[in-house]
């Protein structure tokens, strides 16, 4: 399959495949990454990996700002365990768990943030 017939299939366009390929873009959203990984008979979970998983559905929830502080997060767990004797399953759950503290952080700092700052990060 050529990347203008994946493209077409997924709904974006063939530069956006190849900045996929390259690594330099992940889907926006899991609904691009489902399309994917079904034109290439192939599960979200292996297109992605658990880590770009985070990273799509925080910029599904948060925006861009939000996914580039998952990957950040995600990059430091993993170079964090880098070596060790980490098991899949436990840096799998390492970054859940980084995941769901930041959404936490996030909804706290939302409700204590002065009224101002709010109005503005909603601009």
């Amino acid at each position: 399959m050529t990347q203008a017939e994946l493209a077409a299939r997924a709904g974006v366009t063939p530069r956006t495949i190849q900045n996929y390929e390259l690594g330099t873009r992940k889907p926006a959203n899991m609904e691009i990454a489902q399309r994917l990984a079904e034109s290439l008979h192939t599960t979200t979970e292996y297109l992605l990996g658990s880590a770009g998983t985070y990273v799509v559905e925080a910029h599904e929830k948060g925006g861009a700002r939000a996914a580039r502080d998952i990957d950040e997060l995600v990059g430091e767990v993993t170079g964090m365990f880098t070596g060790g004797e980490l098991s899949e399953d436990a840096l799998d759950g390492a970054m859940k768990a980084l995941n769901d503290a930041y959404w936490i952080a996030k909804e706290n700092n939302k409700r204590y943030a002065p009224k101002k700052t709010q109005r503005t990060a909603a601009k």
